[in-house]
């Protein structure tokens, strides 16, 4: 069944400055793992499968945050992907021309401004060493369930920098039997399929800001567990500043 975007069930609070401390920073750096993807790609199953564990096993030295985003530029090979959208596949478009690659899956991105093949691990192990070494902005969310619905606190420190924030809503684990297309026959697993990334606003100059965000409503296939990454991005780069998760 196709997880649908909800972008149009969000609701973003007034800016407010935040009256709690974020969180200090634990030892590991938080890192942002956005894998493109597609079920009509017969590469991309070992790619599923790297993303998946890499989401069951953090380094040592990060905190790795994995997001599966279906492109749909592979539909017409005679299997649409029920999870794919035309808004990962630009974002993806967006990313490459910043870091001059071809668009191809399985492609991993890694906080916005490194990239691998999303199959191949030593090349993913070597970006995410990169990664860890550039500090991260702080950066807290929580969310709650309420009835259906719910609701996202998120909190973060810009420094001063100019930065977009970001929410990702991603359901915790999803599988389809594929008829048709290079992957026909075959029974494919995911994590943290990608449903919506909503730009909730600016954060610029403010030291230390909140949000608030309300989920109306989620369907019945949404309410199982879901992941949220709330992320501040450079405008300008695509650079991943700060990232962190919750579940609800």
């Amino acid at each position: 069944m196709k997880l649908p975007l909800i972008a149009s069930l969000i609701t973003c609070g007034l800016i407010a400055t935040a009256i709690c401390a974020v969180p200090p920073n634990s030892t590991r750096v938080p890192v942002l793992l956005e894998l493109f993807t597609s079920e009509g790609c017969s590469s991309c199953p070992p790619a599923d499968r790297l993303l998946e564990s890499l989401d069951r096993q953090p380094t040592a030295s990060a905190d790795l945050f994995v997001l599966s985003e279906h492109v749909d530029y592979w539909n017409y090979l005679g299997w649409s992907d029920p999870y794919s959208s035309a808004f990962f596949s630009a974002r993806q478009q967006t990313y490459s021309k910043r870091l001059g690659t071809p668009v191809y899956t399985p492609q991993l991105v890694i906080d916005g401004h490194l990239q691998a093949t999303g199959s191949d691990r030593q090349q993913v192990t070597q970006a995410i060493a990169r990664a860890v070494r550039d500090a991260k902005l702080p950066v807290s969310v929580r969310a709650a369930r309420s009835g259906n619905g719910g609701t996202i606190h998120v909190e973060a420190n810009s420094s001063g920098k100019k930065a977009d924030l970001y929410i990702a809503i991603a359901a915790d684990r999803a599988r389809s039997q594929v008829i048709r297309g290079e992957n026909g026959g075959h029974m494919l697993t995911h994590v943290a399929v990608t449903q919506s990334i909503i730009k909730i606003g600016r954060w610029e100059g403010a030291p230390l800001s909140a949000r608030d965000i309300s989920l109306p409503s989620l369907t019945h296939t949404e309410a199982n567990e879901i992941r949220i990454i709330a992320m501040l991005q450079d405008p300008e780069t695509g650079r991943i500043l700060g990232v962190a998760q919750t579940r609800m």
